[in-house]
C-alpha cells in the first residue's frame, strides 16, 4: 500500500528473519517469519492484517511496537526512524495482546498495573499517576473500585478493558490490537470492539489490528492486508477487497467466512494441503501447492506486488 502524507506510522520493506539450528550435526537455516511488508497507518483508521497461523502476523506486531527490531526495512513514526528514540516510539505505540488471562500480572493490583507504564516512562507524581490511572479506568468502562483488585476477581471481558486501559494510558497514537477479541465469548467480544470503536473515535487512534476472524475484519477495517507465509499477497481499501477478493488464497479466506444473510449464497473454496513450512517453502508462489489456478510460471517465480484493479496484488492470475 503506498504512502501518503499525515500518516502516524510508515512501513518499508519489513523483515524479520529467525536463525535456527545449527547444531552439531545440522547447519544453521533462516526462517523468514516476515518479509517486505509496506504500510502506513493513518490517525482515526483501522489496518487489518488477516491470514492462518504462521503467515507472520504476529512477527508484525512484535516488530512495530519494537519488540524486536527489523532484520532489514525501514520503520518511521511521524516521519523519524523508530529505533533512533525507542522511549518515544513505545510512548506513540502500545500493544493489546491476545489473552487477557496471560498479559496482566496477577500478584499486582489493577491499579499498580495502570499506573506502571507511567513510573517508567515518566516522571509524574505518585498523585499523578493515580489519577490518570483512575480516568483512564473509567474511560474503558471500569468503576473507581476495580482499582484495588486483582485480575483474578475479573470477568475475560473486563481483563481486556484493563490491558486496553494499560495501553492507553501513555496516551499513544496507535495500538497493535493483536487478536484483542479471540479468547472472548461472543457477546463479549461485541462489548470490546464496541469500545475500541468508540476510543478511535473520541481520541483519533490508529489501529493495527491482526485477525484471523474475517467476520470481524469486515466490520471494522478500513484497510486490510492479507499474508500468506510472511508475505503480503493482496492489500487496500476493505470494502473493495471483500466485495471482489483478487488472490485466490484471500477468496479462499472469505468464502469460509460465514455470513448473516441467509439468502446469500457461496461456493466454499476447500484449499488442499497444508501450509508449507517457512524453513522450507516452495519457490515461485509461496501459495502454488495449495492454488488451483497455479501454472508453470507460478511455479517458477514469484509474482511482485503490484497495482492492479485498486488493490496491491501478488499474483500471476488475478481473479478479478
Amino acid at each position: 500500500m503506498s504512502g501518503a502524507g499525515g500518516a502516524i506510522v510508515s512501513a518499508r520493506n519489513l523483515s524479520r528473519h529467525y536463525q535456527v539450528g545449527g547444531g552439531a550435526f545440522s547447519k544453521e537455516r533462516t526462517v523468514r517469519a516476515l518479509q517486505d511488508a509496506s504500510f502506513d497507518l493513518f490517525p482515526g483508521k483501522t489496518l487489518a492484517v488477516v491470514g492462518e497461523s504462521g503467515c507472520g502476523k504476529s512477527t508484525l506486531a512484535r516488530v512495530v511496537t519494537m519488540i524486536e527490531e527489523p532484520s532489514s526495512g525501514t520503520l518511521e513514526i511521524g516521519g523519524k526512524a523508530a529505533q533512533a528514540d525507542a522511549v518515544e516510539t513505545r510512548r506513540t505505540i502500545q500493544i493489546v495482546f491476545q489473552n487477557p488471562y496471560g498479559s496482566l500480572n496477577p500478584r499486582h493490583k489493577i491499579g499498580a498495573i495502570l499506573e506502571e507504564p507511567l513510573k517508567l516512562n515518566t516522571d509524574m507524581s505518585a498523585a499523578e499517576r493515580r489519577r490518570i490511572g483512575m480516568e483512564t479506568m473509567e474511560r474503558v468502562g471500569l468503576r473507581p473500585e476495580h482499582y484495588n483488585r486483582y485480575p483474578h476477581m475479573f470477568s475475560g471481558g473486563q481483563r481486556q478493558r484493563i490491558a486496553i486501559a494499560r495501553a492507553l494510558t501513555l496516551k499513544p497514537k496507535v495500538l497493535v490490537l493483536d487478536e484483542p477479541v479471540s479468547a472472548l465469548d461472543l457477546s463479549i467480544q461485541a462489548q470490546v470492539l464496541n469500545l475500541l470503536a468508540d476510543l478511535q473515535s473520541d481520541l483519533g487512534l490508529a489501529y493495527l489490528f491482526i485477525s484471523h476472524d474475517l467476520s470481524v475484519v469486515r466490520h471494522i477495517a478500513d484497510e486490510i492486508m492479507v499474508m500468506y507465509l510472511g508475505r503480503a499477497v493482496e492489500a487496500g481499501d476493505a470494502k473493495t477487497v471483500f466485495a471482489a477478493p483478487a488472490h485466490p488464497y484471500t477468496a479462499a479466506l472469505m468464502s469460509a467466512t460465514p455470513s448473516a444473510d441467509p439468502d446469500r449464497k457461496k461456493a466454499r473454496i476447500m484449499l488442499t494441503g497444508e501450509l508449507p513450512s517457512p524453513l522450507n517453502p516452495p519457490p515461485g508462489c509461496a501459495f502454488n501447492p495449495r492454488c488451483s489456478h497455479a501454472d508453470g510460471t507460478c511455479r517458477a517465480n514469484r509474482p511482485p506486488l503490484e497495482p492492479h484493479a485498486g488493490r496491491d496484488l501478488a499474483c500471476f492470475h488475478p481473479l478479478v
